[in-house]
């Protein structure tokens, strides 16, 4: 049976349901400027079965200069429904790191109101070492349906409020990048960025979070790491990282340790890091 809500969903949950009438499994890997990879060809090569390409850059904003900004509802709707993804569908997103970019689906799909969605446990990596079957390939034609977007503004958030949180501190802004980046010990991946980090955020790593094989810790483990960089309920959290990805991992998390999802900075450092006007602190 499919669950009505979900975050993860393990390998052999999957394996038992891909053949479910209302299954959608998506590959939405991407990678950094840095690694000199292709999500899409990397799909091409290996996927699992019946799987289709989520392409975090395509289901984006196409006229802002910021990587895979998060759309308008209505580009957002079509595309998913281009996808064959209708408000019946159960959506599981896997990447090819394990646990990377996959949230990034997920939680697209949770801010235009779709609850029906999980993230599969460490992804492709876990799939193929467990020898479960993958196949190569283009992926056949689907059937377009009709995808109902309601749009969950309070997920969201801009620069303009990014700047007023600066000064109000009232909500936690929580960076998902390394430390030596948040720090400015180590220079960001993409090109003209400032080193830094926005004044008063705190640091989480998004791969603390995670265990060596890429699956994410259990819950008590993750609300232990949670309350070390300070999140306790008592504060509304604004998660970023780089480009908007690594952030909805500190979301699924927050989500998968019982708190409230809280909302993502969607330019994120690229955005911040890249104006002349923006506070940092080092």
């Amino acid at each position: 049976m499919i669950p009505a809500t979900g975050t993860l969903v393990s390998t052999e949950w999957l394996a038992a349901h891909l053949a479910d009438p209302d299954m959608v499994v998506f590959d939405a890997t991407i990678y950094l400027p840095t690694e000199a990879k292709d999500g899409a060809a990397e799909f091409a090569a290996c996927h699992i079965p019946g799987a289709r390409f989520f392409d975090i850059d395509e289901i984006a904003d196409p006229d802002t200069e910021l990587p895979h900004m998060v759309p308008a509802s209505g580009r957002f709707a079509r595309l998913m429904g281009d996808l064959g993804v209708s408000n019946s569908s159960f959506c599981v997103f896997y990447d090819q790191k394990g646990l990377f970019s996959a949230s990034r689906g997920w939680w697209m799909m949770g801010l235009f109101g779709h609850d029906r969605a999980a993230v599969l446990d460490g992804g492709l990596p876990k799939w193929q070492m467990e020898a479960r079957t993958v196949e190569a390939g283009d992926p056949p034609p689907v059937a377009p349906a009709r995808f109902r977007p309601d749009f969950r503004a309070s997920r969201l958030r801009g620069i303009g409020d990014m700047l007023e949180n600066v000064d109000s501190e009232e909500a936690l802004v929580l960076d998902a990048r390394a430390g030596a980046r948040f720090r400015a010990e180590a220079p960001e991946p993409r090109a003209g960025m400032r080193s830094g980090h926005i004044p008063g955020s705190a640091n989480l790593p998004y791969n603390d979070l995670l265990a060596t094989d890429q699956t994410m810790l259990p819950p008590d483990r993750l609300r232990a790491r949670l309350a070390e960089a300070g999140i306790d309920g008592s504060r509304p959290v604004i998660t970023s990282c780089g480009t908007g990805v690594t952030a909805t991992i500190l979301t699924l998390a927050m989500v998968r340790a019982g708190f409230a999802p809280g909302a993502v900075y969607d330019g994120s450092w690229t955005e911040w890091g890249s104006r002349p006007d923006t506070p940092l602190e080092t």
